[in-house]
């Protein structure tokens, strides 16, 4: 009866009514007020009514408020899919979309845009497995799109992204998106703030869905997606962004290229490649952000492949540890023109780590030349050069690589910094950092007790000049800080077994400590204080150990400080 006699009869009067608004509320009326399962029975009517409406009804809204309530009707229940494909409502809905259009030649991009969308979002719900039906979707979109330039009203802007944003929170898997050929075609007609907008959302769909990116092709499509993020679209500049914001969405692709992984050594060389042809295309101002992680990245690749059994590093082998640090050396250098040359040096020093894990020592001395190289060219600030030279003395004392000689060169090299450092507290420290370059745990051949005394004995000697010069420029000799912190190397070296680190020497260096906290000139420095108290109960508590332990420490002697 609904079929044969109610809706022809209703939709005869709402066409000839004429009327722009009472069609639309009449219309609206039907597509709410009858069962979803008649609308589907009876799409050909329905829609053939749409075109004959006034040019002025807002018919977009018609239709997806029409699609709306049969993609809930299809989400209602599995049951109900077959009568959709009996129907064929996908072809119907499609077609009745590009008549409209064609009547309305000026019908505005929002328009038209949210048609499409509507449909998308049925195609999803009605058939999830047909993505090739969500691709002509896209394709009719950019067909009525071509020609009109970039979308400049916000409203519209708003429904593009509703329509790219329906793929990824459908499928939650940003490889399905890659599988559709329209995607990135819908993207261009977005304006530049919008297309960083959508990079953004799609990256934020692979981190919360954990999504491993894994071969290069299609590393290349996601690039090709969120290139918005990765370089400058047609001259335009970013200076014009937030700076927050600018670095927000940097560390998101920061985040993304963590994402990118294989476990054939070959394909994800292959991605490193068409990672680094990308980030390097961005300008200076992205580099500091995504060189990093593809450094981390390349470094992963070189662990895998060290923690092969079979002979990884054989003749035939195209991807060797080697021709990774090649890479390495050349994406580092990049950053040598912008300059940040701190995050430079610490990316050496970890690829100097990984080739000494490697066994290749030219490698690993090639790096840490380069490091230093930086250090002496490049960093003048002079807290700059105090993290740095930590970072050298760290790195260097974990490697057991070099040769005597390659060893001897950087070692001379890293205490010839410390000891040139602005600041004789900052000197000291240094110093004294150094001497562990000559006694490494598990290394026999890499302990040389008279160099760490000679090292303890040069920090002495610097906090000595720190206290004279205190003296002199204020009246008082400061704190007995650094002493405290010598006497802690001393003990610690004095239980690894140092023979050059005898009782006599930790005694006299207690006195002395003991002497400057008493003088006059010594300003009193209640964390100075508590740090010596926690040190002497240290060797009590040793002490009290007994066995050999308690027998090496008894002979230390202090008496505390009666207030």
């Amino acid at each position: 009866m609904y079929k044969d006699i109610v809706l022809p009869r209703v939709l005869e009067q709402v066409v000839n009514c004429k009327d722009e608004l009472a069609q639309f509320y009449l219309m609206d009326c039907i597509i709410q007020v009858f069962p979803d399962e008649y609308h589907l029975q009876t799409l050909d009517v329905l829609l053939g009514a749409c075109p004959q409406l006034q040019p002025s009804v807002d018919i977009k809204t018609v239709l997806s408020q029409l699609m709306e309530r049969l993609s809930h009707y299809a989400a209602s229940s599995a049951e109900v899919l077959p009568e959709f494909l009996q129907v064929e409502a996908f072809a119907k809905l499609s077609n009745a979309i590009g008549r409209v259009i064609e009547a309305q030649p000026d019908m505005p991009t929002l328009g038209v845009v949210t048609l499409y969308s509507s449909l998308l979002t049925f195609t999803l719900h009605v058939h999830p497995d047909r993505l090739d039906y969500a691709d002509q979707v896209l394709g009719a979109c950019v067909r009525k799109l071509s020609g009109k330039g970039k979308i400049e009203d916000s409203k519209a802007t708003k429904q593009v992204v509703a329509l790219l944003s329906a793929p990824l929170e459908k499928y939650n898997d940003i490889m399905t998106a890659l599988k559709l050929s329209n995607y990135p075609r819908v993207l261009e007609y977005l304006d530049v703030p919008t297309i960083r907008v959508m990079a953004t959302v799609i990256i934020q769909s692979i981190m919360k869905n954990g999504t491993r990116i894994s071969t290069s092709d299609k590393v290349e499509a996601l690039f090709e997606l969120i290139k918005g993020l990765i370089k400058d679209s047609d001259g335009t500049s970013n200076d014009k962004l937030d700076e927050d914001d600018f670095k927000e969405e940097q560390n998101s692709v920061a985040r993304l290229i963590q994402m990118f992984y294989n476990d054939d050594p070959e394909e994800m060389l292959k991605i490193i490649e068409t990672v680094r042809k990308h980030i390097l295309a961005g300008g200076p101002k992205r580099l500091p952000f995504t060189v990093p992680p593809l450094v981390f990245c390349s470094l992963k690749l070189v662990r895998q492949l060290q923690g092969q059994e079979e002979n990884p590093f054989g003749d035939d082998a195209s991807t060797t540890p080697k021709k990774i640090f090649q890479l390495l050396n050349q994406i580092i250098e990049t950053l040598s023109g912008i300059p940040v040359p701190e995050l430079a040096l610490q990316l050496y020093l970890q690829c100097a780590e990984a080739a000494n894990d490697c066994e290749l020592e030219p490698v690993a001395y090639e790096f840490f030349t380069q490091a230093y190289i930086l250090y002496e060219e490049e960093i003048s600030d002079s807290r700059a050069q105090i993290t740095c030279i930590h970072l050298i003395i760290g790195t260097l004392q974990r490697m057991h690589v070099f040769g005597v000689e390659n060893r001897d060169t950087l070692t001379h090299k890293a205490t010839g910094y410390s000891a040139k450092l602005l600041k004789k507290p900052d000197q000291c420290r240094a110093v004294y950092a150094c001497s562990h370059l000559f006694w490494v745990e598990d290394h026999d051949n890499m302990k040389d007790g008279e160099r760490v005394l000679l090292c303890l004995k040069r920090a002495l000697r610097i906090a000595n000049a720190a206290q004279q010069m205190a003296n002199a420029a204020r009246g008082s000799t400061g704190s007995v800080m650094l002493f405290i912190e010598i006497l802690n190397k001393y003990l610690y070296f004095f239980e690894k077994g140092n023979p050059q680190i005898t009782v006599a020497s930790i005694q006299s260096l207690i006195e002395l400590i003991m002497n400057e906290m008493q003088s006059d000139s010594t300003t009193s420095d209640p964390a100075a204080e508590a740090f010596l108290a926690s040190t002497m109960r240290y060797v009590q508590f040793q002490k009290q150990k007994g066995g050999a332990v308690g027998e090496k420490y008894e002979p230390i002697k202090y008496e505390p400080i009666k207030a």
